[in-house]
């Protein structure tokens, strides 16, 4: 179904482009360092759902709606920064906060879900899609949705393998420093100022 050269080509691409730093891995460190590796790992399994979500949108044409409205665009962009900055919000609120004392199967349902929605909410996830993954499907090969469908989601899942290797070690660093009082309260502030100023970066990209 997909030409041999082609998906050689578009895999060394793609693993590329999910070894460069973006937005996606500082949001899964600063969750990480902010709570822990089971934390990042939750926070890494939601963006890839949320990626996936981008992925079948773009697939069906759902998501050329962003490519041509700026309107569109421009909400969803927002809306997604506004998520990020109410996240490095209430990350610097509750810094003095013992996690321990959370509920663990809520908390891990919430860093799942605030994964999905930060990623779904990131319009230019879909606008990448929409560039990137057309490039390496062959119309002469016939099935071109599931080609987008299959090629979409190794992107995601190399895109979500990097993030696990940045959580496994952000994570052991985070266990060293856990319990230390004023460096938990600190790295919080840290990680919260810090999606904060990633939410005002994806308001003020172009």
């Amino acid at each position: 179904m997909i030409e041999g050269t082609r998906f050689a080509l578009f895999f060394s691409a793609a693993l590329l482009l999910a070894l460069t730093p973006g937005p996606g891995i500082l949001y899964v460190l600063g969750r990480t360092l902010n709570g822990g590796r089971r934390e990042g790992v939750l926070s890494s399994l939601g963006t890839f759902v949320g990626g996936s979500v981008h992925v079948v949108a773009a697939a069906l044409g759902l998501s050329a709606i962003l490519a041509t409205s700026a309107n569109a665009f421009q909400t969803v962009r927002y809306a997604g920064a506004a998520y990020l900055i109410y996240l490095g919000v209430m990350t610097i609120r509750n810094r003095n906060l013992n996690q321990e004392l959370e509920a663990e199967a809520a908390r891990s349902q919430q860093h799942f879900l605030q994964g999905i929605t930060t990623e779904v909410l990131n319009p230019k996830t879909a606008l990448f899609f929409l560039s990137f993954i057309p490039q390496f499907v062959s119309t002469a090969k016939g099935h071109v949705t599931m080609q987008f469908l299959i090629l979409g989601t190794i992107s995601v899942a190399l895109n979500t393998a990097v993030d696990l290797v940045v959580v496994f070690f952000a994570g052991a660093l985070a266990k060293q420093l856990k319990n230390n009082p004023v460096f938990n309260r600190r790295q919080r502030t840290a990680s919260g100022a810090g999606m904060i100023g990633l939410g005002i970066y994806v308001a003020g990209s172009r």
